[in-house]
């Protein structure tokens, strides 16, 4: 059992969502996204885009490495179920959503099929962002409720 900062009580289910990011600056962060199942079988893998490191700050800034609960609610704003990160310090509404470019997130996870540079400005983008969170919420599957983990693999 969990309990989050916002006095919920919050029960793991046994999915486990892993991003290692393997690259970053102050404008992008990349890596990769898993998901494992109860067994710590692979289920999914993807890659991730992110904002770059900004000392957390709100809207701008990718989100500290560590543990999280994630749980799938409506959002207003996508008008569908998206998964939402909580407990990240002094953030809230992070989520995992599609899309293709950083400059496109406020703080939270987009997920791609492959690293290209779409737009041609000299940083990777992630291809394919739709289809790719439509199998990520296939594998997540069953679940409203599971365990991020966020690790910088990076040297830079």
């Amino acid at each position: 059992m969990y309990l989050p900062k916002r006095n919920r009580i919050i029960t793991y289910d046994m999915r486990t969502i892993i991003v290692n990011r393997d690259w970053q600056d102050e404008n992008q962060t990349l890596g990769v996204c898993y998901v494992k199942d109860e067994f710590g079988n692979i289920i999914f893998k993807s890659e991730c885009i992110e904002r770059g490191w900004r000392n957390n700050q709100s809207r701008v800034s990718c989100i500290p490495p560590g543990t999280y609960p994630v749980k799938l609610e409506y959002s207003p704003r996508f008008r569908k179920k998206l998964w939402e990160i909580y407990d990240v310090p002094g953030r809230s509404e992070c989520k995992f959503h599609a899309a293709n470019y950083a400059r496109q997130l406020n703080g939270c996870i987009a997920l791609g099929n492959n690293r290209k540079d779409i737009d041609n400005d000299g940083y990777y983008d992630v291809t394919s962002s739709r289809d790719t969170m439509k199998k990520f919420h296939e594998a997540l599957q069953g679940f409203n409720l599971a365990r991020l983990e966020v690790v910088d693999l990076h040297d830079n």
